[in-house]
């Protein structure tokens, strides 16, 4: 039996209303995700992941995402302990560990952990002045994790890092910055050839005191062997003169006579040992020859 046109649209219309039912009571929840459920208005506890099975019109569900979002917090002016303004740009990492907490203790966790990482932030460049802002970045990296810590943690978030990407001083300042690096950079090139030229300085110093010492030390050593070699000369003279007797210093004296005797001088002045030991010399010659020829 063929059915009407207004029974054919009831059923239709059935059809749909039973799919959409069985549509929001079966939901697949993947492993980063988790499913806060609340029944009549109660929440009765955080299912998935995997398939979950929702009682119709009696059960809803809100989706909270387990993984770590990074929120970028736009340039934000904040006022310095010294009353400079510098722009600050900055990230948040965040990560859901109760989504309970994250869907019951706070209606838009993104919203309000980048509000109060803002005031925050202020608040702590405000007891800065300009150079530590400028030059203790992880300090307030550190500082500004651990205070929104404690404020997210009782939403159910956790701060995992705090990272500031950039930091704009005022103009002036900018400039100054430049000319004192210049000045800085100056300064040290100054020092380094000042350094090279004192290095320099000491090395011909030493170089000179070295040779001078070389030199003292060689002329030493010349003197010692000159030294040496007179000594040695002395020595020899001695041993020459201590093997030669009274008779050969006779026959010299003799010679020597004779050679005087050849000058034209008028007066000749003789030793009285001389004339002796002449005497003897000739008696033991005069002896040497009569043994001879009695021989």
């Amino acid at each position: 039996m063929p059915l009407d046109p207004a029974s054919l649209v009831l059923i239709i219309f059935v059809t749909i209303i039973v799919l959409i039912i069985l549509a929001r009571s079966i939901r697949i929840v993947p492993e980063y995700e988790r499913l806060v459920v609340f029944r009549l208005g109660r929440m009765i506890g955080v299912k998935g992941p995997g398939l979950v099975l929702l009682v119709p019109i009696i059960d809803t569900a809100q989706r909270v995402d387990l993984r770590e979002f990074v929120i970028d917090i736009p340039p934000q002016t904040c006022i310095t302990k010294d009353n400079a303004p510098v722009d600050i740009d900055l990230l948040v990492y965040l990560k859901v560990f109760d989504p309970v907490k994250a869907v019951t203790a706070v209606s838009n966790y993104v919203t309000a952990s980048t509000g109060i990482a803002v005031t925050t932030l202020r608040a702590i460049v405000g007891d800065l002045l300009l150079d530590d802002v400028l030059a203790r970045r992880e300090y307030i990296n550190s500082t500004l994790r651990a205070k929104l810590d404690e404020v997210t943690d009782r939403w159910g978030i956790k701060v995992t890092s705090v990272e500031i990407k950039e930091i704009k001083p005022p103009k002036e300042v900018q400039d100054a910055m430049i000319r004192q690096m210049s000045a800085e950079r100056t300064r040290r090139a100054m020092i380094l050839e000042a350094e090279g030229k004192k290095q320099a300085a000491i090395l011909e110093a030493e170089g000179y005191k070295e040779s001078q010492i070389r030199r003292a030390e060689g002329d030493k050593q010349a003197e010692i062997l000159r030294a040496e070699g007179i000594s040695k000369a002395l020595e020899l003279v001695n041993a020459a003169a201590s093997r030669v007797d009274h008779n050969t210093l006779y026959l010299q004296y003799l010679e020597a006579l004779k050679s005087i005797s050849s000058t034209p001088s008028t007066k000749i002045v003789i030793p009285m040992e001389l004339l002796l030991g002449a005497t003897r010399l000739i008696e033991q010659v005069a002896m040497a020859r009569r043994s001879q020829d009695q021989q």
